[in-house]
């Protein structure tokens, strides 16, 4: 945490007031969709990686945010519902534009907003997230991923009870590691995913 998360640490704090983490371990189990973004639990989570399978088994749906085709995309038993292929270094710009899109389309959870955010940080950041240059049309050619897949990505993680966002070092090992996890805080809050089991 002091090392290749510090980025979280930072970001976290900026957002949440704190630098822990918002789930515990069994919190996947309760999802019904699960984005993993710049991580291959595949491989490197292996104990994880059985617990989203269960989830995704159970019907959970599956985000992947990664340039690689790994095994956490398809293998056995898996298969990503989308594979947002982003070029490497475009990670701000992918979550922007789903936020983007959730924004603009009306999919915020404004019950949720209003009762656990504070309203002048998130209305700035609501005017930030929906200007033009953040639609996934605009974004499409820096980042490399199609924006109906991101449309469509972003509808389906605000449409469920519980989205669960999680990251790995291809997140945080980038110059802009603590802006994209400020990013993804932001997406949780702005779908009020953050709270309670299956989310966060």
């Amino acid at each position: 945490a002091r090392v290749c998360h510090s980025p979280t640490g930072y970001g976290l704090n900026q957002t949440f007031g704190t630098s822990a983490g918002t789930q515990d371990f069994e919190s996947v189990e309760f999802s019904d969709v699960i984005m993993v973004i710049g991580a291959n639990p595949a491989v490197a989570h292996p104990v994880f990686n059985s617990r989203m399978k269960q989830a995704i088994r159970r019907g959970a749906k599956l985000i992947v945010v990664d340039p690689r085709v790994t095994e956490t995309v398809k293998s056995a038993h898996v298969e990503a519902d989308h594979h947002l292929q982003l070029l490497p270094g475009t990670n701000v710009a992918v979550i922007n534009s789903l936020a983007h899109v959730i924004a603009t389309e009306g999919l915020i959870n404004r019950e949720f907003v209003n009762a656990r955010c504070d309203l002048e940080a998130f209305a700035a950041w609501e005017k930030f997230i929906c200007l033009q240059e953040n639609r996934p049309e605009f974004l499409e050619a820096a980042s490399g991923v199609p924006a109906a897949q991101i449309r469509e990505a972003a509808r389906l993680f605000a449409s469920v009870h519980n989205g669960s966002i999680y990251y790995g070092l291809g997140v945080t090992e980038h110059s802009q590691g603590s802006t994209m996890v400020m990013g993804i805080a932001n997406l949780a809050m702005a779908t009020a995913n953050i709270g309670r089991k299956g989310v966060g």
